[in-house]
């Protein structure tokens, strides 16, 4: 079956178009090192050999998590998942984080809500996770427990920070309704 999902996994690596606008909504990193290669011949690419490889080679966690993470950005968290799952290091922040994401943004909040604190319990500092899981919040209606983890973001990074900023936005238009 992982077979399976890994040839799954390298077409959808040839076909996906990243959008450096969305990476910038989600607070990641932007530009071309942002970016997957598309690859011919049913290649996909190997982050870590920066290279085209027979889709047959296996895939290493950066590798999938760009994936994952892409997908999730463009609204395919079905797909996200099932690639983010294929990860062998399942305790990574990043991994959880866009599990969460994905599986919040298809109204599973509260298994979203697992995965964030997963995620922060491998990496407290991750303020996207932080902004992500306060998105979450807000979805359950906890207001206090948004701007909680909106004051620890700002202890992080400060008001500046795209996901002090982000979240701050979301807090203000969830409370003014």
């Amino acid at each position: 079956m992982r077979t399976r999902l890994v040839g799954g996994l390298a077409s959808i690596l040839v076909t996906i178009p990243l959008l450096a606008g969305s990476a910038y909504a989600m607070g990641e990193n932007t530009g071309p090192a942002d970016t997957v290669p598309t690859c011919k011949n049913g290649s996909v690419w190997d982050k870590n050999k920066k290279k085209c490889v027979p889709k047959t080679s296996a895939l290493d966690d950066d590798s999938i998590y760009e994936t994952g993470r892409s997908l999730a950005k463009l609204g395919r968290y079905g797909e996200a998942i099932t690639i983010l799952s294929l990860a062998n290091n399942k305790a990574d922040p990043r991994i959880l984080n866009y599990l969460g994401y994905s599986h919040r943004k298809q109204g599973r909040v509260q298994v979203g809500v697992g995965y964030y604190r997963e995620a922060l319990r491998q990496d407290p500092n991750y303020t996207l996770v932080r902004e992500y899981l306060g998105e979450a919040q807000l979805q359950l209606g906890n207001v206090a427990a948004a701007r909680e983890q909106l004051g620890e973001i700002e202890k992080r990074c400060g008001k500046a920070c795209p996901e002090y900023t982000e979240l701050s936005g979301e807090i203000a238009a969830h409370v003014k309704g």
